[in-house]
């Protein structure tokens, strides 16, 4: 997930321009509906504007929009599914394929070679489990260091978490009415870049070894050390830094910088922010952006579906080239294909996942999020790290 990344972001395929017509057709003579589980905010919009376009072409086939945020729609399935009243297609991020495919709740991919050869290559790997792909990727992500700049100048903007931290300071005490910077520190999806010193990585670096979460290794202990180091420049309690009081902080001009991701580029320039997006700061040691999530949203087949073929033709129509353009235009989402795109936000965020790695999407995965994202809370508040992380780490693994 290196160099070739911002390179197949940055061109246009041309073997993507006729990739629509690979898939196969919906049969005319049979009316039919697919439901489809989408998020609000964006791509619920997607959903309703691309089916209309499927329809066009594909007459037979009326698509249904239900909203199903995408941090529900896994245990949703597992419900709905079994009882017939679930989605034929809905949106999940990629670190559920694990507990997807074990409790059989999705299709593999229709035609994987010729999906996993268009679109990035990080994006395929990332819905390869044991092996077989699953899903269609419609966007990839990660997150980077939003910076407004009536606030701090461009120039100004850290490249280290140690000149960060001592700019903030300064800043506060000149700005007793703003904040320097902020971020969920409780957020697991943030926190975890604090864990990757000397190349560690969350279940190791393939992802998929759980014999260990690799969370309480010197490794990591020294990164949330640093991690809790930081808590005199932003000095708030975990509790009053949640992911929707720090957009908010942002979006309002209260903040300087502020981590988070493209969907809320549409937010803040509907808000009329003058800001900018930068890659992380660099680890104590470092050179280079910290390590970040990345993540790919797939649409998965549901097994359940009475239609699989066409709700699999529909997911590869949403990774067409005027598909992910719209999707784009949209939300503001990385494209999970080789299409360019315009913007002057989307820089910053391709120079970040230079530096990103998977989440890994192995079923304990399910377990992570709450228990880093409790330790990261306590270990902010103060608490022993190393106790944390052990506790951390014995209940993800249930030991």
């Amino acid at each position: 997930m290196k160099k070739g990344i911002i390179a197949a972001v940055a061109v246009v395929s041309v073997g993507l321009l006729a990739f629509t017509g690979c898939s196969k057709k919906a049969k005319k003579s049979e009316k039919i509906t697919l439901t489809v589980w989408e998020s609000l905010l964006g791509p619920d919009e997607f959903i309703k504007q691309a089916g209309a376009k499927y329809t066009e072409s594909h007459p037979n086939v009326e698509i249904k929009f239900v909203n199903v945020e995408l941090g529900d729609s896994t245990g949703q399935i597992s419900l709905d599914g079994p009882a017939g009243v679930g989605a034929d297609l809905f949106a999940a991020p990629h670190d559920k394929l694990g507990e997807l495919v074990n409790g059989g709740h999705v299709a593999p991919t229709a035609n994987p070679d010729v999906v996993a050869k268009e679109v990035l290559g990080a994006c395929s790997k990332a819905l390869t489990y044991e092996g077989k792909m699953y899903g269609y990727p419609v966007s990839a992500e990660t997150y980077a260091l939003f910076y407004n700049k009536d606030l701090i100048a461009e120039k100004d903007v850290p490249k280290t978490w140690d000149a960060l931290a001592k700019w903030v300071v300064d800043f506060n005490k000149k700005n007793p009415d703003k904040r320097g910077f902020i971020m969920d520190v409780g957020n697991a999806y943030y926190s975890i870049l604090f864990t990757t010193e000397n190349g560690n990585r969350v279940f190791g670096s393939t992802g998929a070894d759980t014999s260990t979460t690799y969370l309480n290794n010197d490794d990591a202990v020294n990164g949330m050390k640093f991690f809790q180091s930081l808590r005199p420049a932003l000095n708030v309690p975990a509790a009053d830094l949640s992911t929707g009081a720090c957009d908010a902080a942002f979006q309002g001009g209260q903040a300087a910088m502020h981590i988070t991701g493209p969907w809320n580029v549409k937010n803040f320039v509907d808000a009329g922010l003058n800001f900018g997006v930068a890659p992380l700061p660099s680890l104590p040691g470092d050179k280079v952006p910290a390590p970040s999530f990345s993540g790919t949203r797939a649409m998965f087949v549901s097994s359940y579906s009475d239609h699989p073929e066409e709700a699999a033709d529909f997911a590869q129509f949403l990774i067409s080239p005027a598909m992910q353009q719209l999707r784009f235009d949209i939300t503001g989402a990385m494209p999970a294909i080789n299409v360019k795109v315009s913007s002057e936000y989307i820089g910053g965020f391709l120079q970040q996942l230079d530096y990103a790695f998977p989440m890994p999407s192995v079923p304990q995965m399910s377990a992570f999020w709450e228990a880093f994202g409790n330790a990261s809370k306590n270990i902010w508040d103060g608490a022993d790290v190393k106790k944390e992380l052990d506790a951390c780490n014995a209940t993800i693994l249930g030991i």
